[in-house]
């Protein structure tokens, strides 16, 4: 019964280290990216389902936006994928053009890159057209071999 206790207090500190390492160290000493927005890069595109992906090789994007899309996938902007890659982030169906997504901040954190975008909505007194209109934004952010984590910042 001992041996087990302490088994388990063993086991339930090193997953408290773990976290700890994870959350405060590897999470933080965040380092502002240089970003470039393409817009309108890929024309009228209708992403209608929320997209945050990364893209490392353009051939794996061109792959995913004709398995994506209804009709023919758009020509590509010239982005030079050995030294850049491509981030894409989509909200779906908007009702009016008065909607964008705007990427707030990347920045390169000890194991991560973070890119902060939000969705910028119309207020009552912007003139937009009421029609369905499908916000994106395709930019581009040096290769880096962390991982890439998308957060939503939410409506304004």
């Amino acid at each position: 019964m001992g041996r087990a206790v302490a088994a388990l207090a063993i086991v339930l500190l090193a997953g408290g280290a773990w976290i700890a390492y994870s959350e405060l160290w590897g999470h933080g000493g965040g380092k502002p990216v240089a970003w470039h927005a393409l817009p309108g890069a890929l024309g009228t595109t209708e992403l209608t389902k929320p997209v945050f992906r990364r893209f490392r090789k353009r051939r794996d994007l061109e792959s995913y936006l004709a398995k994506t899309l209804a009709g023919p996938a758009p020509k590509l902007p010239p982005i030079d994928f050995t030294r850049d890659e491509a981030l894409l982030a989509a909200v779906g169906a908007r009702s009016s053009t008065g909607y964008s997504v705007r990427i707030e901040s990347v920045s390169d954190e000890r194991s991560r890159v973070v890119v902060r975008v939000r969705e910028v909505t119309p207020s009552l007194g912007d003139r937009v057209a009421a029609r369905v209109t499908y916000p994106y934004l395709l930019a581009t952010i040096p290769q880096s071999p962390k991982q890439v984590r998308f957060v939503w910042l939410g409506r304004p």
